[in-house]
């Protein structure tokens, strides 16, 4: 078979995804004769599409995946979606909006057939895009977290949790969303560092002519002021305890009242007090028991409390205070300040503290199997410097506030009664049955009135791990086979910014209604960054297209570019010359494999000189696969994809090919054809999970192959014994060939002309063995051993010299000042690498191996030093 000169990735792009489509490759059922390896995808938002972060995290997953089906585990990566209340209602008004429908015109049922008919049109095209990256999803189990089976089991633990007293409805200070109009938990906000000012102003204190000042960022919250808070300390004050002090503005007459927690050294050393727009004043009010006056609307505006600007919005009141104040004389100065503001994660908007009838879920002691299992590495983080984050967290959590003020979403099912109560049940019919039960009246369905609110997006997707498989359990308590077989799962592959938000929720409900972890290891991925630093995104606009990087660099290409540079837990500089490379690394691998095509073989010719050959890529190929394996265990994929990388170019396509290649027009015996093309498979069997497509392709190139030996159900490579010693003195060999092509480069002698080599060593035997590979690779015609050539160039490899004769042509001069730059760069060396073995923080924590390698170093150095002096000695 005759194969083209150049790579096409989208035709083997399209032709191989559909062949492992058409013939359920990705499927999995349940089978115990195999081990499962489950693998749940990190919902994508079904308003999404294709972002930088999706092809770092879903690349991962598909590695994972890949290499874990060629290992014979039945493979099991389920995708889905999740309904996103928030960004997903908002998606929806827009487009009502466009065609001229105000949301607050319509009723809640017509709301939610046109969020159904929007999320039928653009709810999958994240899910099909991944098809494009060579995702292998079993897509027959996709799941939507708003799918009847997942949502009736969303019902259920709310009512079951619910009934074991760990939900309530109760009055909080909450985060308020003023753009989305609802309530958000305290990991749905992010805080930035902006710009803002401060603002020092008068109040005067009632009945005197006295006043003090107050430092603020947020004047426009001052008629919601209920006290001024001073320092019982702090001796600046002290005549004004008991007294009065007046709002500007209004007059309001507040008291002036004292407790430690006012910091004397921050703005004034006082405080206004305002407890219904400030969490921490929230508590000074409960401690003091003073009033909340709550002067903002649900979108950020001011209402009849404020009595002044009402309607305005937030910050355009705050700058219309700030000139009202200026203008009676008691804005006393601005100044600019920094500040870190909540933003809600999903809009944007600034985030207003406000107290709010709320439903909340009690995590105090829900979290506590939880922390154990990632503490005591039952449930593994990678990297696991997160440990101490997580931990941060679950032994602070706060009360999870579940509802939101939306329509699109899981709905509350508490139902309101006629006499203020409410029963909380999994349907109507049952809520009529509980009130009738409850209060002995006879109550029918219309008497009833179901919560307008919905619970939030995290609260069904924390089920995620149990819901895809079995979205009964949570009802019955009885696992389903898929349960029982599937679950816990593997690997979860996601981002450390939603740790809290979801990682440790699915750890708190895997335990709470499975009794056991969700998942084995976290991997945290970094965030994508552009080159200045900046988190990749549309808004910014410096975030590329992947699917127009897919069109240019092909699939496999994004997929090896993305992962050169993404330890887990850091971020990812993203580069396209990174991408670039990977594409070049496909084209490398294509022109490989058509060179090897490219043979004429002769079955006649019976001897051949690459014995050697076959030995050293065999020992290093087990050598290689031994690293991926170790990198794979340590969840370090970049690493894996680095070592193979270099087996590839390096040591296949550099060396191995170079040494056993045919002379120009000759054929090639057919061992030497046979076990190259034995090597090349093993070489794409562990390419495969980074570069499923050419790998696929080219396997089948090699040979006709049918469905059962399709290359990703291929068995994966297993490592054997490997000489170490054989590779350390292939390396020298290699060295010494580089050395003389990089001589003759220098000193413009041709790679056709050849020319004797003589050695100085104490190691002729290895040479020896590497002989013909050294005259076959270097162009070099005899090797003999002595200790000195005249008018010869030399170099040194380890403490080995070698010479090139020149005839008259060498400058002495010149090959000094080569052979001291050599050796003052190899004293730089020697030091560097001694420092380190000098510091016992490195040797005692470093691993053994890590340790032995510097100690070698160090010793190769030594030796290199004493050969250059020796030979420049030897030049007088």
């Amino acid at each position: 078979m005759s194969l083209s000169t150049k790579y096409d990735p989208s035709e083997a792009e399209s032709k191989w995804y559909q062949f492992w489509m058409e013939n359920k490759l990705f499927s999995s059922q349940v089978d115990y004769n195999k081990e499962p390896y489950t693998v749940v995808i990190p919902p994508p938002n079904v308003t999404g599409v294709l972002h930088m972060g999706h092809m770092l995290n879903n690349t991962l997953q598909d590695v994972l995946v890949r290499k874990a089906r060629m290992e014979g585990k039945n493979a099991c990566w389920v995708p889905g979606t999740d309904h996103a209340s928030i960004a997903t209602e908002t998606k929806v008004v827009a487009m009502l909006k466009e065609r001229g429908i105000d949301k607050k015109s319509i009723t809640r049922e017509e709301f939610l057939s046109y969020a159904w008919e929007w999320k039928e049109k653009y709810g999958g095209i994240i899910l099909e895009q991944l098809k494009k990256l060579g995702a292998s999803c079993d897509w027959d189990r996709t799941k939507f977290t708003m799918d009847e089976d997942l949502s009736k089991a969303v019902i259920s633990v709310f009512v079951d949790l619910h009934k074991k007293g760990k939900i309530y409805r109760g009055i909080r200070m909450v985060n308020w969303d003023p753009q989305g109009k609802t309530a958000l938990s305290d990991d749905e906000v992010i805080f930035k560092e902006i710009n803002s000012k401060l603002y020092y102003i008068n109040y005067k204190i009632e009945g005197s002519e006295d006043h003090l000042t107050i430092a603020t960022t947020r004047p426009e919250t001052i008629m919601a002021d209920v006290a001024i808070c001073i320092n019982p300390n702090d001796p600046r004050f002290t005549h004004l305890k008991g007294k009065k002090a007046l709002i500007p503005l209004i007059n309001r007459a507040i008291p002036i009242i004292e407790d430690e927690y006012v910091d004397v050294e921050f703005g004034t050393g006082c405080l206004k007090v305002t407890p219904a727009h400030d969490l921490n004043d929230y508590e000074l009010g409960l401690k003091h028991k003073l009033e909340s006056i709550d002067i903002l609307n649900d979108d950020g505006t001011l209402n009849e409390k404020a009595q002044i600007l009402v309607g305005e919005d937030r910050f355009v009141a705050r700058k219309k205070i700030a000139k009202k104040l200026e203008e009676v004389g008691q804005l006393d100065k601005v100044e600019d300040y920094k500040s870190n503001v909540g933003h809600s994660e999903r809009t944007d908007a600034v985030i207003e503290p406000k107290l709010s009838l709320q439903w909340f879920l009690k995590m105090d002691e829900l979290t506590k199997p939880a922390l154990k299992a990632v503490m005591e590495d039952v449930i593994q983080l990678y990297p696991p410097k997160f440990k101490n984050m997580y931990r941060a967290w679950m032994e602070n959590v706060r009360d999870w506030c579940i509802s939101r003020q939306l329509w699109w979403g899981h709905r509350i099912p508490a139902y309101y009664l006629p006499n203020g109560e409410f029963v909380v049940a999994g349907s109507l019919e049952e809520a009529v049955e509980m009130a009738n039960q409850q209060y002995g009246e006879n109550y029918n369905a219309s008497d009833l009135r179901q919560e307008d609110d919905v619970l939030d997006t995290w609260f069904s997707s924390w089920l995620w791990p149990i819901s895809v498989f079995d979205s009964e359990v949570f009802t019955t308590g009885e696992q389903n086979e898929d349960l029982k077989y599937y679950y816990p799962t593997n690997d979860l592959v996601t981002a450390p910014e939603i740790l809290f938000f979801w990682v440790a929720r699915m750890i708190i409900a895997g335990y709470e209604y499975t009794g056991e972890k969700p998942f084995k290891n976290v991997y945290l991925t970094g965030i994508v960054r552009d080159k200045l630093g900046r988190k990749m995104s549309k808004s910014l606009g410096n975030s590329p297209d992947p699917l127009d990087l897919i069109k240019i660099y092909g699939a496999d290409g994004v997929r090896t570019g993305m992962l050169f540079s993404s330890p887990a837990g850091n971020d990812l500089p993203f580069d396209e010359k990174l991408v670039e490379q990977g594409r070049n690394f496909s084209n490398k691998i294509w022109n490989a494999f058509r060179l090897v095509k490219g043979w004429e073989v002769d079955s006649s010719i019976l001897e051949n000189n690459n014995k050697a050959a076959f030995q050293w890529f065999e020992s290093r190929l087990n050598q290689a696969i031994t690293e991926i394996e170790d990198h794979f265990s340590k969840f370090r994929i970049s690493d894996a994809l680095m070592a193979t990388y270099k087996l590839v170019w390096d040591d296949f396509c550099s060396w191995y090919l170079e040494m056993i290649k045919p002379a120009y027009q000759q054929p090639a015996d057919l061992e030497t054809y046979e076990k190259t093309i034995e090597f090349f498979e093993s070489i794409l069997k562990l390419l495969h999970p980074f570069m499923p497509f050419i790998t696929e392709e080219l396997w089948h190139q090699i040979k006709g192959r049918d469905v059962k030996d399709a290359l990703i159900v291929s068995a994966w490579p297993k490592a054997g014994d490997f000489n170490k010693e054989l590779i350390d003195k292939a390396a020298v060999v290699f060295d010494v060939v580089s050395q003389i092509r990089n001589t003759r480069a220098s000193k413009g002698i041709s790679p056709k002309e050849s020319f004797d080599l003589t050695i100085n060593t104490k190691q002729p035997e290895l040479y020896q063995e590497f002989e013909a590979i050294i005259k076959k690779l270097a162009n070099i015609s005899d090797v003999s051993f002595g200790e000195k050539v005249e008018n010869a160039l030399s170099f040194v490899v380890k403490s080995d010299e070698f010479f090139i004769p020149m005839g008259n042509q060498i400058d002495v001069e010149q090959e000094k000042e080569n052979l001291q730059k050599e050796l003052d760069y190899t004293k730089g060396f020697l030091k560097s690498v001694s420092k380190k073995l000098s510091n016992e923080r490195f040797v005692n924590n470093a691993p053994a191996q890590v340790v032995e390698v510097e100690k070698k170093k160090e010793a190769d150095a030594v030796a290199k030093i004493k050969a250059l002096e020796e030979s420049l000695a030897k030049l007088g």
